[in-house]
């Protein structure tokens, strides 16, 4: 790993953006765990995961802060596919030698790690109630660690996992839709009356007594004829307006996955071989009188 430089404070750490040592994201630092024996940062846990639902334990070892921003010497696939430790409680031996050994780095010694007093909190407070609890060595923190220890130690026992199948939702996008027009012709017939004007000869005998003259020689007379005709024009109008709109509809769908879980076999004084899961509890395994 590389150089970084040595955090004597858990004050300022909580909140900030991790990212690896080539610079890409990890996720928010949650929690700081301090040593119980110094008090000093040596672990945080950063969001990882789908929708950030996992922690995953990142050694403060080589790594640096710059503003708001934590940077570690481990990759995101290394951090990302660190071992699971529950981060509410004290880091166990085993579970610390485990995490040492996932990030290559050697262990210094056997103690415990606690989580800084409020972790949580954003505020920057949390380093100084990280200290307070770690620094004054309460009799409550000290004892948790030794039982926690104790437990580590032991030869008789083991500890069983298995994995959880948690689903989360994340919206992506499935296709567009378009809206556009585009200009078709058809024919439209109507019909409208129209007149026009014809020629016919009207016939009147001149009666006697009518003072019209005679007048005998070539003459020619006319009249002019008048016609409608249909003519046409085109005009634009809007007629409806027309626009997309989109429309949640939610269904329900089957989630299926496999999960791992550890069952624990056992051989008794006979030299039967049983197996026992979650549901084996406080049953006693010793000869029959």
């Amino acid at each position: 790993m590389t150089q970084g430089e040595a955090f004597t404070s858990a004050d300022g750490l909580a909140g900030l953006t991790a990212y690896d040592q080539t610079g890409e994201k990890i996720g928010s630092v949650e929690q700081v765990y301090l040593d119980d024996r110094t008090g000093r940062p040596e672990w945080v846990t950063v969001k990882t995961g789908l929708f950030g639902m996992k922690q995953s334990f990142v050694p403060l070892a080589g790594a640096r802060r710059q503003q708001d921003e934590l940077h570690v010497a481990a990759t995101k696939e290394t951090v990302k596919d660190a071992p699971r430790v529950d981060a509410d409680q004290h880091l166990e031996p085993g579970e610390e030698h485990e995490l040492y050994a996932h990030y290559g780095l050697a262990r210094p010694d056997a103690t415990t790690r606690g989580p800084a007093a409020g972790g949580r909190d954003r505020s920057g407070m949390a380093g100084a109630a990280g200290m307070a609890g770690a620094g004054m060595g309460g009799a409550g923190n000290r004892e948790y660690a030794t039982r926690a220890g104790a437990r580590g130690d032991s030869k008789d026992e083991m500890v069983r996992s298995e994995e959880r199948l948690r689903v989360g939702k994340e919206e992506q996008e499935v296709g567009r839709a378009r809206l556009r027009k585009v200009v078709v012709t058809e024919d439209v017939k109507t019909s409208v009356p129209i007149s026009h004007e014809e020629v016919r000869v009207v016939r009147e005998p001149i009666r006697e007594g009518d003072t019209t003259r005679a007048n005998i020689g070539e003459a020619e007379t006319e009249v002019t004829l008048h016609a409608e005709k249909a003519v046409t024009r085109k005009e634009s109008v809007p007629v409806e307006r027309v626009r997309l709109e989109t429309e949640k509809v939610t269904e329900t769908q089957e989630v299926s996955d496999t999960v791992r879980k550890e069952q624990i076999e056992f051989d008794d004084a006979k030299g039967e071989r049983g197996t026992k899961g979650e549901g084996w509890r406080d049953r006693k395994q010793g000869p029959r009188h």
